[in-house]
């Protein structure tokens, strides 16, 4: 499904650096009431690395000089449950109404994903449902663990499926690892390994229990460059086939699994790095994250600066520089809706295959767009074509129904599988968006065509 794959992407052209463009992810709300629960309980080096200062201003601040148009919030490490449910929910349910207040006096600046009191299940799903249906949270942010109740755990699964009844965007972030080696953390701070482990851990785990295929509508994203699930994934998919032979282990779906998760690329990620992300995701589920405010301003726009120097120089990062920085979580968040989100889409995807790929490649683009037609009453045309003066040449008109027919196809069963085996075989792509002259004259078209298709 090659042809899908390029369909999905925007038109490649030149990056924009205009202000204001870019989203980020993956940022921290510190408000006063969590600082002093953490305080009473002497909580505040827990996850070993201090607690910044955050207000709005000087968010907006940085924003504003390092040219990003909105940024998600979360509540931070570490959970703030000590053994009282109630103070956990108070607190928790107090960082929620302020991060909706600081959404709603700064419109298109924030979004926020509310935080859930956790390990106690019922007060998280009361929670969720509160800040999800009332004070309009953009999804959830989830720990790791939560003193010790880690993503995947059988206790969670009533929450998960609210969660998924209400088609949730979920972040994860690191929390301390429980248990853990109070010695190995005093000479290496969380933040520098345990936290991508304790990332990787939990994430296996929802793996493990295929908890994405399971709860379909979730969107799940994975923090800090994926962590080392680059590293992990081939190693859990050799490792698999005989543990489930031998009856330590069920069946996971790692394709269909890894679909629905998304990464954030907070971290100061190379192009070694994001080529890596590449082997278990697609570009279209990679977003960008800064970690503000834990680093000094200048580091993170620095960090920033120096990713897209990257997305601007390295060519085969370059088509999605775009996507990264800004189109990507426009599309997961629905922050880019316009008015034309239900006109009809009409693209011809202009495509060279490796020569060694081609037969390969032209079964595929068969398949898919014979099964996305058939299949997606959104999905209007798919018509692959190639060119008689050279085979390697592919050019494919495709129609949908709107931006929500379109965005239902890349989310498509048939769409993911076909990405992720097709990406080695193009050796270049682009997009070219076309404007109807004559509307109207669709439908006679297509008429005309069925006694054809017919015989």
């Amino acid at each position: 499904m090659q042809l899908m794959f390029l369909s999905f992407f925007a038109p490649v052209s030149a990056y924009c650096d205009d202000h204001h463009r870019i989203v980020d992810v993956h940022t921290h709300i510190i408000v006063p009431e969590y600082v002093e629960v953490l305080k009473a309980h002497g909580a505040e080096l827990e996850e070993t690395f201090p607690l910044p200062v955050w207000d709005a201003e000087r968010h907006i601040a940085f924003m504003d000089s390092a040219g990003i148009r909105t940024a998600v919030l979360t509540m931070p490490a570490p959970q703030p449950y000590f053994g009282d449910a109630e103070e956990s929910a108070v607190c928790i349910r107090r960082v929620n109404e302020i991060s909706a207040e600081v959404k709603r006096q700064h419109p298109g600046r924030f979004l926020f994903c509310a935080a859930l009191p956790l390990p106690d299940v019922d007060a998280a799903i009361r929670e969720a449902v509160y800040a999800l249906d009332t004070l309009g949270a953009d999804g959830v942010k989830l720990a790791t663990n939560s003193r010790g109740q880690y993503l995947g755990d059988e206790a969670l699964e009533p929450l998960i499926k609210v969660l998924d009844e209400r088609h949730a965007v979920i972040i994860i972030h690191p929390h301390r690892p429980t248990p853990y080696s109070g010695d190995i953390v005093k000479t290496t701070p969380l933040a520098m390994y345990e936290y991508p482990a304790e990332t990787t851990r939990a994430v296996v785990n929802m793996l493990a229990h295929n908890v994405p295929v399971r709860y379909p509508n979730l969107k799940i994203v994975v923090p800090h460059c994926g962590s080392f699930l680059p590293l992990a994934l081939p190693r859990m998919q050799a490792i698999l086939p005989t543990m489930v032979r031998q009856g330590y282990m069920q069946p996971i779906d790692l394709e269909g699994n890894l679909s629905r998760l998304y990464y954030d690329l907070a971290g100061n990620p190379t192009a070694e790095v994001i080529r890596s992300l590449l082997t278990v995701t697609s570009p279209d589920h990679i977003l960008y994250g800064s970690d503000y405010p834990y680093q000094p301003d200048a580091v993170l726009k620095s960090n920033l600066q120096r990713l897209k120097q990257t997305l601007a120089t390295e060519e085969d990062l370059k088509p999605y520089a775009d996507k990264i920085l800004r189109e990507n979580a426009g599309q997961l968040f629905e922050t880019e809706k316009d008015a034309g989100d239900d006109e009809m889409l009409v693209r011809i995807s202009e495509i060279e295959v490796y020569p060694e790929y081609l037969d390969e490649y032209l079964a595929f683009a068969r398949n898919v767009g014979a099964e996305s037609v058939r299949k997606e009453p959104g999905v209007i045309c798919i018509y692959p074509m190639v060119q008689k003066r050279d085979s390697c040449q592919i050019r494919i008109l495709e129609i949908y129904a709107g931006q929500e027919a379109y965005k239902e196809h890349i989310a498509s069963e048939h769409f993911q599988t076909y990405k992720q085996g097709t990406l080695h075989m193009v050796k270049s792509l682009d997009l070219v968006d076309m404007d109807l002259m004559n509307p109207d004259g669709m439908d006679e078209i297509f008429k005309k065509m069925t006694p054809y298709n017919n015989k």
